[in-house]
């Protein structure tokens, strides 16, 4: 059976998408009609089903997702040059959202391996970091990498490898059994699957609401169920006091049930001085952090962000769709999932109105995408700002078109939480986060969250990870899953040939998400180390 050439998503939507390359003056048949582009129509892009006048509506997806600013005929390509951004309004109204959640009864036995917390978590890795309160502490940071990595087997060592080698040595005199490393440097502890070094530029000279933001993001990521503790490291005078973590730290554990260590600069005296306790009150974390292994853990201990990046004009019809299919899933199977970027909610925000479980949460959703748009425009920007270069030249020329595509990543289920930045998820079912689009941002929030697993589509290609969270990365298309494979986990291409359905890739991406958390696969971003973190600066600098 040949492809389809042209898709329409919705049948109140005034727009065709080709799915591949359309020549201008060839007809092509859709739906018993023919159709003649009026010029050449790329694979991605609209074009008008019927002559659209100055000032009508685009509608895609079933709503507004543009206005028509100078007259598009009968088979004319919609472009920034002909339609500017438009978006229904949006309220909190007494509706009955009904859903009809999908067959998981094969699912229902299934689990990962996964690290147990005493909190009841559950990591799919199993990691110790090592983080600075404040920028000042980045160096001392990164001398702490340059130890621990080579020596630990994770990778160089520099000035206090020496130290780190002597506890080595010592340690493996106690455990005869467990010979030293050769010169491939085999790891010194097989169930810590790395120490992570997170560095920013926050802390001090800012916001005390950023200082405070911050400190909730790290409590998060301590937090964290893939995280066994943590080596802080503090300059002392900075607005992000050690009191003020451990105080973010408690609203999210208040046994606080893992140990973070904690080292003020100014108190210590000499660098080295505090360097050299930190080292060997970090190994001795180590040595603790080793002793857990991986058990069989239900799918219900899985929290799975959504995220989108370089989308492209198959975002919205191939790989968001089939993540809207896993969160509905995990959603029936009592686990989490986080849909984030609410930039990119512009022109959807009435379907997760109407999806909240809880009218305050309906309410605190309209106020967080009000607010934010409102601190967008008071820096002479807006949602309406949001798509890149390269979105609108794969045919996403709209906010609301493409936010209408990024959506679909939550699928169909109940909202059962709304949070803003850096709150931590809870709620089983999906959970909104408030977060910017920018892909590093968000994806560090969602793991601040609480996210042991993220699910990232791409259309066009990005290398982003995380430092503590597998990131799974989903093509929108077989050719840039060819073409970018290094970086590329799982191409849903297949959907838009007409060769796979969204219930079989939905369940192809459950697969993969369960090797991933159980460890038997690494990620393309882990073995890239592509660990990034940037936490989101929302206030001003002082």
């Amino acid at each position: 059976m040949a492809a389809e050439k042209l898709l329409r998503i919705d049948p109140r939507d005034n727009v065709l998408v080709a799915l591949t390359d359309l020549r201008g003056g060839e007809p092509v048949q859709f739906g018993g009609e023919t159709f003649v582009p009026a010029m050449d129509i790329p694979a991605k892009h609209k074009f008008a089903i019927d002559a659209m006048p100055v000032g009508a509506h685009v509608l895609m997806y079933g709503g507004v997702v543009g206005r028509v600013r100078e007259e598009i005929p009968r088979g004319g390509l919609l472009s920034t040059r002909n339609v500017q951004h438009d978006a229904t309004d949006f309220a909190r109204r007494d509706t009955h959202f009904a859903w009809t959640p999908p067959d998981v009864e094969r699912w229902k036995t299934r689990t990962f391996d996964g690290y147990h917390r005493a909190d009841g978590q559950v990591g799919t890795r199993n990691y110790w970091l090592v983080i600075p309160l404040v920028f000042c502490e980045n160096r001392n940071v990164e001398a702490l990498r340059e130890a621990f990595e080579e020596e630990l087997g994770y990778s160089r060592p520099k000035k206090y490898g020496q130290l780190v080698r002597k506890l080595v040595e010592k340690h493996s005199q106690a455990a005869p059994q467990r010979a030293l490393p050769s010169a491939t440097r085999e790891r010194i502890f097989p169930h810590v699957d790395g120490i992570r070094f997170l560095m920013h530029e926050g802390g001090c000279g800012g916001t005390r609401q950023d200082s405070q933001a911050l400190c909730g993001l790290l409590a998060g990521y301590i937090h964290h169920p893939n995280v066994a503790g943590a080596t802080v490291l503090s300059l002392g005078c900075q607005h992000a006091q050690g009191s003020m973590l451990m105080e973010e730290l408690r609203r999210r554990d208040p046994a606080i049930a893992k140990p973070v260590l904690l080292f003020d600069q100014q108190q210590s005296g000499l660098e080295s001085a505090m360097l050299a306790q930190a080292i060997e009150a970090t190994f001795a974390g180590l040595v603790e952090a080793n002793r857990l292994t991986r058990q069989p853990a239900p799918i219900a201990k899985l929290t799975v962000g959504l995220k989108c990046g370089g989308s492209d004009g198959f975002s919205g019809l191939s790989a968001n769709p089939a993540l809207g299919q896993v969160s509905d899933m995990l959603a029936v199977l009592g686990a989490r999932s986080i849909l984030s970027e609410f930039p990119e909610l512009c022109g959807v925000e009435q379907n997760l109105i109407d999806r909240c479980e809880k009218p305050e949460d309906a309410d605190r959703f309209i106020q967080l995408m009000r607010d934010y748009n409102a601190r967008a425009k008071a820096v002479f920007s807006g949602f309406e700002m949001n798509p890149s270069p390269g979105n609108i030249a794969d045919g996403l020329i709209t906010d609301a078109i493409k936010s209408a595509g990024a959506a679909r990543k939550s699928g169909t289920s109940p909202v059962r939480g709304v949070l803003d930045y850096p709150e931590y998820a809870t709620a089983a079912g999906l959970n909104l986060l408030c977060t910017p689009g920018n892909d590093v941002e968000c994806v560090t929030a969602q793991a601040g969250a609480g996210a042991n697993i993220v699910l990232f589509t791409t259309g066009l290609g990005t290398p982003t990870g995380n430092p503590v969270t597998p990131v799974i990365k989903v093509a929108t298309n077989t050719r840039l899953a060819q073409h970018m494979a290094d970086i590329i986990d799982i191409d849903t291409g297949a959907i838009i040939r007409g060769e796979a359905t969204l219930e079989e890739t939905g369940d192809a991406i459950l697969e993969v998400i369960l090797s991933v958390a159980s460890g038997h696969m690494l990620t393309k971003a882990e073995l890239l180390g592509q660990n990034d973190f940037i936490p989101w600066k929302r206030g001003v600098s002082l």
